[in-house]
């Protein structure tokens, strides 16, 4: 592992996982009507703070995209192949998520199918892929960047259950009494 890559464009850079990634989520979601692209998107019952909070770990993440695109893959590390492996499962686990997602009923909270085990499956899918990307390059930078975007982007994950709170109630509230929030725990 490596504070800073050497940066340079390549076939075999990060930013060949990164755009595998994008094109399945992209191809996922315009499969989707525009309803559910809404409503995977509304942010109208987030605070202004959430939403700028939200905005900075999302900043984190962009710079860590921009590292991934000059990174070389270390496919002589073994962490890469710890990384091909989390990449798998959290692309996997992310198309599972969005398409339990999508066959939820407008007025319903979703908590069906991968979401029977975590109430934010979606944003933690994202977040193995990204891990695994940290790992095939190799870059104690891009793990930093990658820590520093969960921290503010969790307050995104807090603040779409508030939100969800606040738009079932009950039903939602049950449903954060038995499932976790990433998985095992949370």
């Amino acid at each position: 592992m490596v504070f800073i890559p050497e940066l340079k464009l390549g076939l075999w850079n990060g930013w060949l996982f990164l755009a595998m990634y994008l094109v399945v989520f992209s191809l996922t979601m315009a499969t989707f009507s525009e309803s559910v692209r809404a409503r995977l998107y509304d942010r109208s019952l987030w605070t202004q703070k959430q939403k700028t909070v939200a905005v900075i770990g999302k900043i984190f993440s962009l710079s860590n995209m921009i590292l991934f695109l000059f990174s070389p893959l270390r496919f002589e590390s073994p962490l890469f192949i710890l990384g091909l492996i989390l990449w798998t499962a959290g692309l996997f686990g992310l198309v599972a998520a969005l398409i339990t997602y999508s066959r939820t009923p407008l007025a319903e909270p979703v908590n069906s199918g991968i979401y029977k085990i975590s109430r934010n499956p979606q944003i933690f899918t994202i977040w193995v892929i990204f891990a695994g990307i940290c790992l095939m390059i190799g870059s104690s930078l891009s793990l930093l960047l990658f820590a520093l975007s969960l921290f503010f982007l969790h307050t995104g994950v807090l603040a779409e259950e508030e939100a969800c709170l606040r738009q079932y109630g009950e039903r939602y509230q049950a449903y954060i009494d038995r499932v976790p929030r990433y998985f095992l725990a949370f």
